[in-house]
């Protein structure tokens, strides 16, 4: 996916469930690099009566075919509940998120399903990050406010090369097309070569959208 001075890196998306109520698919993202494999967010593993409206229908990470202890970093675009509802099936792993976003997920009401961010049974290793950070080496986090103050995208590469892991910085593709928000107007800046995002089964590729003009 890389170029031959970039290290390889693959993105493999997981369909973890999906929020029927909205006709809506729940992916995650893994990411295999020769340094480490990463997940980005953890989707649901149980239902919950404070999301019952959304009719959540969940392919929990435990009933899929990957391998759970193979996987050594997690990290949460941001932390509603259908990306950080598997959190706890990493109690011994680092898990890297904004900062902002963990202090807003723990302290404001009606913002995510806060015992899924802090399970009373186990305490999660919360890396909380500021700002920009270099994950590995060709693997950054970048805040991206928006969808909340503290979201966060990930971006592999550089350049018209990249590939970018969006999470919520945009819901549906066509919110990049028109870009508004702080994190979609970055995502549209970094000129990447695709970006997969958290609700829709393919990734958008900017030159199509180019080349539909």
């Amino acid at each position: 996916m890389m170029s031959t001075d970039e290290p390889e890196i693959t993105v493999t998306p997981v369909h973890v469930g999906d929020l029927a109520g909205v006709g809506m698919p729940i992916y995650v993202y893994l990411i295999e690099h020769p340094q480490a494999t990463v997940l980005v967010d953890t989707g649901l593993t149980e239902l919950h009566p404070a999301v019952s409206d959304l009719d959540p229908r969940i392919r929990p990470l435990t009933e899929q075919n990957l391998d759970l202890s193979g996987i050594d970093i997690v990290v949460n675009t941001h932390l509603h509940f259908d990306h950080c509802g598997g959190n706890h099936l990493f109690a011994d792993r680092p898990i890297y998120v904004q900062r902002r976003e963990l202090e807003d997920a723990r302290t404001q009401d009606d913002y995510t399903i806060r015992e899924w961010v802090d399970p009373r049974d186990v305490a999660l290793q919360y890396h909380p990050v500021d700002g920009e950070f270099e994950l590995l080496p060709g693997v950054r986090l970048v805040p991206a406010p928006g969808h909340t103050r503290g979201s966060q995208i990930v971006v592999i590469g550089t350049g018209d090369r990249s590939v970018i892991i969006a999470g919520d910085a945009a819901v549906w593709s066509g919110e990049l097309i028109n870009p508004k928000t702080e994190g979609q107007q970055l995502i549209r800046a970094l000129d990447p070569r695709l970006v997969w995002l958290s609700h829709e089964q393919e990734p958008w590729r900017p030159d199509d959208t180019r080349s539909d003009k």
